[in-house]
């Protein structure tokens, strides 16, 4: 059931991405994408993190049913990134809904 429910959000997610015009239609470049830095924050925006990072690895766990992690806070990262933009709430409360399941397992 967990592996649904965070398929499930993955791809509100990614939806809500696309309403808030946060989808890109091409990838970061493969140094962007080897970055080790926390939200890869030093060589992409966190739109792209979610997009080009997140999703394909949390997908990928989902799809082998690996662990998943238990203490994920993507949310207090989305609040700093967008603070003050109005039109990124509901995509912030989404996260936070999705830092809220998988803390619960």
């Amino acid at each position: 059931m967990l592996y649904l429910t965070c398929k499930n959000h993955l791809i509100i997610l990614e939806q809500t991405l696309k309403q808030c015009s946060l989808w890109a239609d091409s990838a970061p470049s493969v140094h962007a994408m080897a970055s080790s830095a926390p939200f890869a924050c030093d060589t992409m925006a966190f739109e792209q993190w979610l997009q080009f990072i997140f999703i394909p690895q949390m997908s990928e766990l989902i799809e082998l049913e690996q662990p998943l992690p238990t203490n994920m806070a993507i949310a207090p990262m989305a609040e700093h990134v967008w603070q003050g933009m109005t039109d990124y709430a509901e995509l912030i409360r989404h996260l936070h809904n999705f830092d809220s399941v998988l803390s619960q397992q």
